[in-house]
This record gives C-alpha cells, sequence and structure tokens, in this order.
C-alpha cells in the first residue's frame, strides 16, 4: 500500500483510508546541510504547529552540498559517488525524517539538486550516471521505505534532452526497486516551467511539479500556469512547488534584474490562492532566509530580517496555514475551477479573481485580491445560499446573509487596495448544517481569534 495516493478525479492526494491529503508544503532545501539537531527539531516544531504537512528538502543540496560537510563534519558521499554514500551524514538525516515523522510531518525529499545532474549554473559538479543513478535511488528507497516520504526530482532544473531525462529515470527506478512504489514521485522543474511540460506522460510522475518563481511577474501568471497543468491529459494533480519567497528580493528582469523591495505576506496569499484555485492539490510556502538556513548578519543584508530563525513567524507563515485551514472545512476535492461563477468583470492582472465551485454545486471559493465588488451567478449554488468572508490574513469568519440561487448578487468586501484581500464563501443551505465556518485552530497565531460566523 502506499503512503499516500492519487484521488479517484486524479487531481488531489488522499491518505491510504481514502481522505485527503493536503499538501502545504515549506521550503527548506539546505535542512539537511545546515542545520543541527537542535535546530533541525526546533524548525520542525514550528512548522508542524502552524499546519504544514510536507517539507521539502535535498539530501545533496545546492549549496556546498557535495563539499561543505554537515553541522558533525560528515560529507554525503565518499570519493563525490553517489553509489558510495556516507553512512554518518545518513544517519543525521536519518534523525531529521524520523522527527518529521513525529511530528506528523511528509518529507519532500529530493535526492540531489539538479546542478549534480545537469549543471547549467551552480557549482555542481555532474556526477550521475545511469548506473550509480540507480544505485543511489535504490539506496533511499530502501533506507526510507517505510518513512513518510514523497519524493521529488528535479531541482530547479529542466529535463529537456534525451541524456537528462535518462538519467531521472534511472533514479527514479532505483527509488521505486528500493521502496516498492511505495512513495509519489514528482519533479521540481526550473523558473517558470512545469514538469508536465517535459514529462508529463512519463509513468513514474505521479503528480505534477511547476515553479513560479520570484520575479515582479509571478503572482499575475500563477494561476494560469496551474490551470494549463490541470488541463492535461491524461490528468494528473499538480501544484506550485516555488511560488515568491517571503521576504525575497524581487527580481524584474525587464529592468535588468534590478530588485524593487521583497515580497510580502500579501504576495504569498495572492500566489497562494491563486494556485490552489486554478485547481493546485496543495501549494509550497518559501522564505529566502529559511530556505538557505541563513543566520543573521548574512550576506544577503537587503533583506530586512535577522536570520531563519526569527523569520520563522512572519506572517505568510501563518496565513498559509489559514488557507490549509479553508479548504479542510469544506470538501475540497470536489472543487473545479469555474470562473462562470462571476458574472460580471473577473479583473485584470493583479486584481483577477478566481473561483473554484464544487462540482455538485454545493459550495464556492472565490478569491478577491484588492477587495473589489464582485458580481456572482447565483444559480451555480444547488440550493439557498449562506455567504461568509474568510479573511486569508486571520482567518477569521464574518456571515454576510442568506440569499436565493437565483439571478445576480453582488458582494462587497469589507476593505479594498492593496493588501486588503478576501475570500467570498458561498455554500448551499443544505451543505451547512455542520459548516459553521470555523474549522481547527490548525496554522493559526494564537493571538489572533476568529469572528463568530
Amino acid at each position: 500500500m502506499r503512503s499516500l495516493d492519487v484521488s479517484a478525479n486524479r487531481h488531489y492526494l488522499v491518505k491510504p483510508d481514502g481522505t485527503p491529503f493536503f499538501y502545504l508544503a515549506d521550503t527548506a532545501w539546505e535542512l539537511f546541510h545546515r542545520l543541527d539537531r537542535v535546530k533541525a527539531e526546533a524548525y520542525l516544531t514550528n512548522r508542524a504547529a502552524k499546519g504544514f504537512t510536507v517539507i521539502q528538502a535535498v539530501v545533496l543540496a545546492e549549496v556546498g552540498g557535495l563539499n561543505v560537510p554537515n553541522p558533525y563534519g560528515n560529507l554525503p558521499l565518499h570519493d563525490l559517488d553517489p553509489a558510495q554514500p556516507n553512512e554518518a551524514y545518513f544517519e543525521h538525516v536519518d534523525f531529521i525524517v524520523n522527527k518529521a515523522a513525529e511530528l506528523g510531518l511528509v518529507i519532500g525529499m529530493l535526492p540531489t539538486w539538479g546542478d549534480k545532474i545537469n549543471k547549467m549554473w551552480g557549482s555542481g559538479p555532474e556526477i550521475f550516471t545511469p548506473d550509480n543513478a540507480n544505485a543511489f535511488g535504490t539506496f533511499l528507497g530502501k533506507r526510507y521505505k517505510h518513512k513518510p516520504i514523497i519524493w521529488i526530482l528535479g531541482g530547479d532544473r529542466p529535463a529537456p534532452q534525451k541524456s537528462t531525462r535518462d538519467l531521472w529515470r534511472a533514479l527514479a527506478a532505483g527509488l521505486h526497486a528500493g521502496d516498492g512504489g511505495r512513495h509519489l514521485i514528482t519533479f521540481h522543474s526550473w523558473a517558470h516551467n512545469s514538469s508536465s511540460d517535459y514529462i508529463h506522460e512519463e509513468p513514474w510522475v505521479d503528480f505534477n511539479m511547476l515553479q513560479t518563481s520570484h520575479v515582479v511577474t509571478n503572482n499575475v501568471v500563477c494561476y494560469w500556469q496551474v490551470y494549463a497543468d490541470y488541463l492535461r491529459q491524461p490528468p494528473k494533480p499538480t501544484l506550485n512547488g516555488e511560488p515568491c519567497y517571503e521576504a525575497s528580493p524581487i527580481a524584474n528582469p525587464i529592468a535588468g534584474d534590478v530588485t524593487k523591495g521583497c515580497f510580502d505576506d500579501f504576495d504569498i496569499r495572492q500566489s497562494t490562492y491563486w494556485s490552489l484555485l486554478a485547481g493546485g492539490c496543495g501549494v509550497t510556502y518559501g522564505c529566502h532566509l529559511i530556505w538557505q538556513m541563513l543566520g543573521e548578519g548574512s550576506d544577503r543584508a537587503h533583506v530586512d530580517a535577522k536570520g531563519w530563525e526569527q523569520a520563522l513567524d512572519l506572517p505568510g507563515s501563518f496565513q498559509v496555514g489559514y488557507a490549509r485551514q479553508l479548504y479542510e472545512s469544506r470538501a475540497y476535492t470536489k472543487l473545479r475551477t469555474d470562473q462562470a461563477l462571476i458574472a460580471d468583470w473577473q479583473g485584470y492582472m493583479g486584481e483577477f479573481k478566481a473561483v473554484a465551485l464544487a462540482d455538485d454545486g454545493s459550495f464556492a471559493f472565490i478569491y478577491i485580491p484588492t477587495g473589489t465588488r464582485v458580481g456572482i451567478a447565483m444559480e451555480k449554488i444547488c440550493s439557498q445560499v449562506r455567504a461568509q468572508w474568510f479573511d486569508p490574513r486571520t482567518g477569521a469568519w464574518t456571515l454576510i446573509d442568506a440569499y436565493p440561487n437565483t439571478g445576480l448578487q453582488s458582494f462587497t468586501p469589507p476593505s479594498s487596495g492593496r493588501g486588503n484581500d478576501w475570500v467570498l464563501v458561498l455554500d448551499a443551505v443544505l451543505n451547512t448544517d455542520k459548516q459553521h465556518g470555523m474549522g481547527t485552530d490548525i496554522g493559526r497565531d494564537p493571538t489572533v481569534r476568529p469572528n463568530p460566523a
């Protein structure tokens, strides 16, 4: 039996008992490489408390992963050979994997960052052949067969050439040989691309992962990138595995890659809700300081934060947990994109209103990024409608009113402008006897309490 699987409608992930698994990941690429056990445990405990379900981390890390030892003085490989793993290094990886499991977290494990297979940029070196890729995959698969793992290949690289795809295939085949096919496999592609662009039909790719990256135009296109994946045939789940990172410098390629400040929690909320409502089976959060585990006084002084430990409680890290809370308050695997629910102007670029409607018309989520009025075609909901506002900043709910499921109804959010995004939640009255909008406290900042519906 697989530790996680794909849902019957092929768009979501489920647990072995068939209940939904919401993929809410944090990006901790350097976790195995840079943190000692005390700090790793503190990091994981923080993320579990906020409602994250997956931690994305790399075994052969990007930043000096082959030649800079971990905090205990160990390198991952002997003689840079993937067929000769260093047991001492992997005992530290074991500790982190086991601690994550104790806290209910799944490790999204990248066996290697992409530069070790396809350098393109970065430090490399390229060390893999089909034989040692298969051997390394088999080693990892056997070692973590009974642990909560999702395999993530790629590591910020495409797979356009057959020679490169052959290496990833060999690694995937080794993972399957080692774990008996127990764990799902996906592929982390490079900026503005999806795994589906190259390897959608590869049988070892269980679900797609895309990267919308960290440029100024990031958020306004992420909806369409996820939606394009959602429409692909044969259908596979998809998610945004690397949106913009909180506290990350905003790259502007049109202006010669000059930074214009840093992404903030509003940017995080936009990419989160647009990615989800386009059909994502989950979403990933990232923070510029945390993915690298940068300490205070790091070389990125233009970032307004003091190091990864202080960055653990940036507002966006709470707010993605509220998004999970919203989704899990309803039968979200019924959701499909249906922009026809909006009967008037859907908005352009940063004001685009995204809609997901349950396939039986029992509920709908409408994300309104700048608090502008929205007109709804009420007949899309299957019975009389109860409307509520969900505040993505705090996780609080506010009851609006009940309405007939006929004609056009306008809704004006409580506030508007940048940073004043809202989710309009519409429920068929027949669907509301056990739904009062409160959800659970997963991911909630304990200092913020919801408004009763």
